[in-house]
């Protein structure tokens, strides 16, 4: 029996084009900046997404606590959404790197209001951690891979530049974004003093993420990725991955965004699962299992007998993810296993 794994995009392998591309890179030390292949990928990153430097890094996390490093001081204070990947799942590390605390605000599906932002701007007083920056995710995981619209993300920066403040996009799946909204990675960028990008999800490539933003932040940025041992030497073998991921595998997302909204569609007519349609607009869905009578973990085992992997969200909720090796006869495979299931 084939397993369908639907527990995330970052499952994603190699091909093996991808893996002779890596084979054949072309070599040097990058933390002397003297990799071809890494500093090729870098200036691509910088086209892409219109800013004057870029720095490839090893992950997703480090790129987000490299870029809260660079534009904070310790004491200070970084605005957030409450779901969002850097509060969530990055291990508490902007404290423990930074020294910053965060200040994490509800949103509606993973957006926030310029509003309420602006309400959270500490004032100029001794007695207060200072505001310094503004972190938003695009596309936001744990609400199902929703898009950022692009209007608020402007009113957002219209408020940050009239307080001063930092902007900082963990664009981990912007790619994502781009092509369901047809909106580029340049013009989204061009609101946040630096942004983040994962090559080791959608896209397909190993390992790898990238941080761009102005030379001066890019070489704060260098000093952190260095301290926090992140300096590599012939990156280009992985950053020729990342290369290949782009090229290759950027404008076939949509694909991953259809099957993810044609399971979600079935989902919905099931008895004991709920799905939200209007949050599905990429690759994720996360489906409310509070009508079952089964906790979210347990009927994540019992999907996994019958050869079907999800991630146990919550206790109430399953997140299933489209990605590269998901055709479309899995996800026909997977109507037809989980209507049994609810039966």
């Amino acid at each position: 029996m084939k397993t369908i794994d639907l527990r995330s995009d970052t499952l994603t392998r190699p091909s093996e084009e991808m893996r002779r591309a890596m084979a054949s890179a072309e070599v040097g030390d990058d933390v002397f900046a003297e990799d071809p292949t890494v500093n090729r990928l870098q200036e691509q990153i910088c086209a892409l997404t219109g800013k004057e430097a870029a720095l490839f890094v090893s992950s997703g996390t480090q790129a987000n606590q490299v870029s809260v490093n660079a534009h904070t001081q310790p004491g200070d204070e970084v605005i957030c959404e409450e779901r969002c990947h850097i509060y969530n799942y990055e291990a508490g590390a902007p404290a423990v790197l930074s020294a910053v605390q965060l200040h994490p605000l509800p949103g509606k599906y993973g957006i926030l209001d310029a509003e309420d932002v602006e309400l959270a701007i500490r004032p100029t007083d001794h007695h207060f951690a200072q505001t310094r920056l503004i972190t938003l995710e695009n596309t936001h995981n744990r609400w199902g891979g929703t898009v950022y619209p692009l209007e608020e993300i402007k009113k957002i920066h219209k408020l940050a530049k009239n307080h001063k403040l930092k902007m900082h996009l963990d664009g981990a799946r912007l790619w994502n974004a781009s092509i369901a909204s047809g909106i580029s990675i340049k013009e989204y960028a061009r609101y946040f003093d630096s942004v983040s990008l994962c090559f080791s999800k959608g896209l397909g490539a190993p390992v790898g993420s990238v941080i761009a933003g102005s030379k001066d932040f890019i070489e704060r940025a260098h000093r952190y990725r260095k301290l926090y041992g992140g300096g590599m030497r012939q990156a280009g073998i992985i950053a020729a991955g990342a290369i290949f991921a782009m090229e290759h595998n950027f404008e076939r997302l949509a694909e991953d965004h259809n099957r993810a909204r044609t399971l979600a569609e079935a989902i919905n007519e099931l008895p004991g699962f709920v799905v939200n349609l209007q949050t599905v607009q990429t690759n994720i869905v996360i489906i409310d299992t509070s009508l079952n009578d089964k906790g979210a973990a347990d009927i994540a085992a019992d999907l996994a007998e019958r050869g079907i992997k999800m991630i146990a969200f919550s206790p109430t909720r399953l997140r299933a993810v489209t990605h590269l090796h998901i055709t479309d006869e899995d996800i026909e495979q997977t109507i037809h296993i989980l209507k049994e299931y609810a039966q």
